[in-house]
C-alpha cells in the first residue's frame, strides 16, 4: 500500500483531472453547438429564399391566369388577389425566420448551459481536489492538527 502522502496526490489529482476534463467536455460541447447554430441559420436562410422565390413563382403564374382570362391586371379584383398573394408570402416568410430564430435561440441557450457545466465540473475538482487535501492535512501533518511540533 501507498504512504499518505502519495495516497493524497492520487486522490487530489485524480478529481483536478475529472475537473480538467468536465471543463474541456463543456468546451468542446458549446463549439459544437456554436458549428450546429451557425449552420442552422444558413438553412434558415436557405428555406425562407426558397420559400419566397416558390410564391413569386405562384404569384407570376397567376397574374399569367388572370391576364390569359382577360382581366386586368390593376382591376380592384386582381389588386386584391396579390395583396392577398403578398400577405401571405409574408406571413410564411415571418412564420421560417421566426422558427430560425427561436431555434438560435435555443442553441443559443443549450451553447452556454454546456459552457456552465464545463465550468461547474472544474469548480468540483478543484475544490474536492481541496477538501481532499484538506481533510487529509492532520493525519499527514499532525502538527497541523495542534499536536507538538517537538515530537
Amino acid at each position: 500500500m501507498c504512504d499518505p502522502v502519495t495516497a493524497l496526490a492520487i486522490t487530489a489529482g485524480g478529481k483536478l483531472a475529472q475537473g480538467i476534463a468536465a471543463k474541456k467536455a463543456g468546451d468542446e460541447n458549446a463549439a459544437l453547438i456554436a458549428e450546429q447554430a451557425a449552420t442552422e441559420a444558413q438553412l434558415s436562410a436557405v428555406k425562407d429564399e426558397r420559400l419566397r422565390q416558390k410564391m413569386a413563382a405562384q404569384i407570376a403564374k397567376q397574374r399569367l391566369q388572370l391576364t390569359g382570362r382577360g382581366m386586368s391586371l390593376d382591376s380592384p379584383q386582381a389588386i386584391a388577389m396579390g395583396r392577398q398573394a403578398a400577405g401571405e408570402l409574408s406571413y410564411a416568410s415571418q412564420s421560417v425566420r421566426s422558427q430560425g430564430s427561436a431555434r438560435q435561440a435555443e442553441l443559443s441557450a443549450a451553447r452556454r448551459a454546456s459552457i456552465s457545466r464545463g465550468r461547474m465540473g472544474l469548480l468540483t475538482g478543484v475544490l474536492g481536489a481541496a477538501g481532499s487535501v484538506v481533510s487529509a492535512a492532520p493525519d499527514i501533518w499532525p502538527s497541523l492538527a495542534g499536536g507538538s511540533a517537538n515530537g
